[in-house]
């Protein structure tokens, strides 16, 4: 049993299509599924006084909806279903939630990309960029039809923690999946034939079926989603890269500019 999947969820179409995911996704690995709902005032009865009793019922509306889905998902798949509604900010309080769950990684939907969400973001690009924990963005369309093929996009030059590459292993491993390392290079020869590099990769891989495939050019994002199509890729695995303050301004994080279109879901591992 791998343990526990979070789900984040506001009863959009959105977070439904997420939600529906995980559950394929517990039932393949055999672990608990945990139904989250944070719930946030009305702007009409955030700007007024409301009594305890008040708020309280309003939770229960909530919390009667988790129930409800819980049980159905549960029956449905053959599953362990809980839930857990709270009015509490997600971005605060999310690292407590994943530690009390003891969950692997959390499940948020992906709506459709658009240029807002390109400038600034959304709560699943922002909990990305946070690189706390695991986080696997499922785009409103996905629809699983199972994992076979895992793109595992990197950047060599700068090193894959041995961590990183079994965790990607064990999900690999559970979901029957190849892997495809993939990266690019922006510069003619800028990754040397680094034996070392690449021995550590297959020593991380172990047992998993995995390929390497490397591309010449300035446009690391589509070449990405390029690769998508081309390879049918089931799934998309990229590490978040950590910036400075400074460097934050100038730079946009390719992992959160993914997330932010994509047609298949996309698992961030975070470093730290």
């Amino acid at each position: 049993m791998m343990g526990t999947i979070l789900v984040a969820t506001n009863f959009s179409k959105t977070s439904d299509n997420a939600v529906l995911y995980a559950a394929h996704l517990a039932k393949l690995f055999k672990a608990k599924l945990v139904l989250f709902n944070v719930f946030k005032l009305p702007v009409h009865a955030s700007n007024t006084w409301l009594s305890a009793e008040s708020m309280d019922a309003m939770v229960a509306v909530n919390r009667n909806r988790l129930k409800e889905q819980a049980l159905g998902l549960s029956e449905e798949f053959g599953i362990t279903v809980d839930y857990e509604c709270r009015i509490m900010d997600l971005e605060r309080e999310i690292d407590s939630l994943m530690e009390i769950h003891k969950a692997r990684f959390l499940v948020m939907g992906m709506s459709a990309k658009s240029m807002e969400q390109n400038l600034m973001g959304n709560p699943t690009t922002t909990l990305i960029s946070m690189k706390k924990f695991p986080v696997l963005a499922v785009p409103v369309n996905a629809k699983f039809m199972g994992i076979d093929k895992i793109l595992f996009a990197c950047d060599l030059m700068q090193g894959i923690p041995l961590r990183i590459l079994v965790r990607l292993k064990q999900i690999a491993l559970g979901l029957k999946s190849e892997v495809t390392v993939f990266y690019v290079e922006q510069k003619l020869d800028e990754l040397k034939e680094d034996n070392d590099v690449f021995e550590h990769i297959d020593r991380g891989l172990e047992n998993v079926v995995h390929f390497y495939k490397k591309v010449n050019s300035d446009k690391v994002i589509w070449e990405i989603e390029k690769e998508i199509i081309d390879s049918n890729s089931n799934l998309l695995v990229m590490i978040p890269k950590k910036y400075g303050f400074w460097e934050s301004l100038i730079h946009r994080s390719k992992t959160r500019e993914m997330a932010s279109g994509l047609n298949i879901p996309m698992l961030s591992i975070p470093i730290d």
